[in-house]
């Protein structure tokens, strides 16, 4: 087998570091992966011992990797992670989420867990952005994103000239209404838009559907990406 690379987002392959994140890659993508690589120290847990069933099941080899491990996760308490192909998903035809150049891999990896936990299972992410399949997003996500249709548009044109039924509900303070009458008023399908951590979305989303603003108090001046993204995905889940 060729040898294991750090990570880097030229390579076709990641890391689902750990046993939760590699267990739900084996359960609802194991096609994607490669190989299973265990740490020499692992305990004979009934998370390993699972994971190792679902892995043999699939024909997905088993190997011995403390350096990798280390050297992937830069930690010396990962004992196991499974090595996976990148894919690219398609959106379908319902609700989506999209997300408008996010910098930052714990808020991406968040958002991910959290839009599948809310329904929302197909995600589009505008470049430029943090990568979706850097092994911490993968972790921070805690596997969630095995669970989604993931696509990259080089820009928010290029989506919407593939969606263009889709009404916008961009996240915003200009021109916006609260969120409550903003999900009152809600038309399928629709796109929820996020903006970037610090500069939030440009102003001509301003002009783009019907921006809305989650109303709180005067003592922040603003809520971070991931809470205000779960707080609009589950406003506008319910019935």
């Amino acid at each position: 087998m060729p040898s294991l690379e750090s990570y880097s987002r030229d390579l076709p392959y990641s890391y689902a570091l750990g046993l939760f994140p590699a267990s739900e890659l084996m359960k609802k993508r194991p096609e994607l992966a490669r190989r299973l690589l265990v740490s020499g120290k692992a305990s004979d847990s009934e998370g390993l011992a699972a994971l190792r069933a679902l892995c043999e099941k699939h024909r997905v080899r088993e190997e011995t990797a403390d350096k990798a491990l280390a050297r992937v996760s830069g930690k010396e308490n990962c004992f196991a992670a499974v090595v996976f192909d990148k894919f690219q998903g398609e959106l379908g035809p319902g609700n989506h989420l999209v997300l408008h150049n996010p910098s930052d891999k714990g808020n991406l990896g968040t958002m991910l867990r959290t839009a599948l936990g809310f329904g929302f299972r197909d995600i589009a992410v505008i470049r430029p952005a943090a990568d979706a399949f850097d092994p911490h997003v993968v972790r921070a996500s805690m596997g969630a994103i095995f669970g989604l249709n993931l696509r990259y548009y080089d820009s928010f044109g290029e989506y919407r000239a593939q969606f263009p039924g889709h009404m916008c509900y961009p996240f915003m303070l200009d021109a916006s209404v609260p969120l409550p009458e903003g999900v009152s008023h809600k038309k399928e399908p629709f796109a929820l838009i996020m903006g970037n951590e610090g500069s939030g979305l440009p102003a001509e989303f301003a002009r783009l559907g019907q921006p809305v603003r989650i109303p709180h108090s005067g003592e922040i001046d603003s809520l971070n990406l991931s809470v205000a993204a779960a707080i609009g995905m589950y406003a506008f889940s319910l019935k």
